[in-house]
């Protein structure tokens, strides 16, 4: 008997073969989140090693203001999430009009959220910890943070960026009739990738802006 290629829309055990190679991949980017919180979670309770370096009250560092704007991200990033349910629902459906107006809105979302953390990223790097990049500043025990906030936040935004990407794509392969009502996978495979990356940030949004 001849071995049998079994391509990425087939189904092995009861599920396409892309479902599996997504969860199989969140799994493992699951690990990488856990390590990134981790890592923040020793350096963000560890007794300091020099007294009265405490870890810096988020509420000061990023101020409330601050804070409230990445509330709205968030809730706005959450929203996108919601959207990316109505166009899988819509693909299911057959109405693929609808569908692609969906998506587009998810696309929006995204980029919304990208747009606002690019604007906190200028304004933490130029005027709360400009010594990131001008050696003429003096570094304090904030580099710590400011090293575990960008780590966190900047691999969540690739993610992020990842996903906007992968969405345009399948809005391109809507509105080009590539992908129709016989590809729902490829919507609810990029869905799994998007939902993932919603309930991520709203743990990183905790660990690092409200605890």
């Amino acid at each position: 008997m001849g071995n049998v290629a079994i391509g990425p829309g087939e189904e092995s055990l009861g599920v396409s073969n892309g479902k599996v190679g997504m969860w199989t991949f969140l799994v493992m980017d699951a690990m990488t989140f856990a390590g990134f919180l981790a890592g923040y979670a020793r350096l963000r309770w560890k007794e300091p090693l020099i007294e009265g370096t405490a870890w810096p009250n988020p509420y000061e560092t990023f101020g409330t203001v601050g804070i409230q704007l990445t509330a709205f991200n968030t809730f706005v990033l959450v929203c996108s999430s919601v959207t990316m349910v109505h166009a899988l629902a819509e693909v299911m459906r057959g109405n693929m009009e609808r569908a692609q107006k969906w998506m587009l809105a998810t696309i929006v979302g995204g980029l919304f959220f990208l747009g606002i953390q690019g604007f906190e990223w200028t304004h933490l790097i130029l005027d709360v910890w400009p010594y990131i990049f001008d050696p003429n500043h003096s570094v304090d025990y904030n580099l710590n943070f400011a090293a575990t906030f960008f780590s966190l936040t900047g691999f969540h935004g690739g993610h992020v960026s990842v996903g906007v990407m992968y969405n345009i794509i399948l809005y391109l392969g809507m509105s080009r009739g590539k992908i129709t009502a016989n590809h729902g996978d490829f919507v609810e495979i990029a869905g799994l990738y998007w939902h993932f990356v919603d309930l991520i940030w709203i743990l990183v949004f905790t660990f690092v802006y409200l605890i």
